[in-house]
């Protein structure tokens, strides 16, 4: 089996911007999201905005790893994912968890709540999903999968040096032309297109926007989302702490 490498993420972490150069690398079996299926056509209880479902898809947890493992007989396979979509799973499965390299990307919880509050303002706190990512972390560092931590932040001040070192860091080759794209949509994007927009406008990962209080922003929205940020805070700051920099 050829490897497996994971990006497990929240939701508005910059996550898909950073599928998007993984992409255009050329080298790489890309698969997205495989996990929001057993999520939101299992138990939960609500829709997600902009998620047409793709009938043929595998919608089990099972199917979801086999379809992974599946890929990776082809060739290299990346993925990205909410970590939330499928922790407990995770957490019960150490053998597909040895089989992946993992990384966790982090972006600040007020920035990242207050976009996902714009797109989908019925979600729930667990849903924000640093909470998650911490706890898995935690399992694969703990069994000693040596996981990484990319920072939102610091991939946006200094893409090229950043995506760099986390290549070197997966063993692949360093490939800069990546770091830009053109504005066609992946078709495994067709059925979350509305969550991709800006992604497919901006050509590249742009720089953070320095002048904008993203905390005040979202102490305007009211509702439980500054509740949210204040939960899921110190989960960021235990990820940022161990990030590549």
């Amino acid at each position: 089996m050829h490897p497996i490498y994971a990006l497990w993420c929240h939701p508005r972490s910059m996550s898909t911007a950073i599928e998007r150069v993984m992409r255009e690398r050329g080298d790489l079996r890309i698969v997205h999201e495989p996990f929001i299926y057993t999520y939101y056509l299992g138990d939960r209880g609500r829709s997600l905005p902009h998620f047409e479902p793709n009938a043929d898809h595998p919608q089990t947890y099972v199917d979801v790893r086999q379809f992974i493992r599946d890929q990776a007989t082809i060739g290299p396979v990346f993925f990205k994912d909410m970590t939330y979509y499928a922790l407990e799973n995770l957490l019960a499965d150490p053998e597909f968890l040895s089989d992946i390299t993992h990384t966790f990307l982090v972006r600040d919880p007020a920035a990242a709540i207050l976009s996902y509050a714009r797109l989908d303002p019925l979600f729930r706190r667990d849903e924000a999903g640093l909470e998650a990512s911490w706890t898995l972390y935690c399992k694969v560092r703990d069994d000693g999968h040596g996981p990484l931590v990319l920072s939102a932040d610091h991939v946006q001040r200094r893409p090229a040096e950043i995506m760099s070192e986390y290549w070197s860091a997966l063993g692949l080759p360093d490939t800069p032309h990546a770091l830009s794209w053109s504005g066609k949509m992946p078709g495994s994007w067709e059925h979350v297109a509305g969550w991709h927009e800006a992604v497919l406008a901006s050509r590249q990962i742009l720089p953070p926007e320095h002048d904008r209080d993203f905390r005040s922003e979202l102490e305007s929205l009211g509702g439980d989302f500054l509740d949210y940020y204040h939960h899921h805070r110190p989960f960021y700051d235990r990820l940022i702490a161990e990030a590549l920099t």
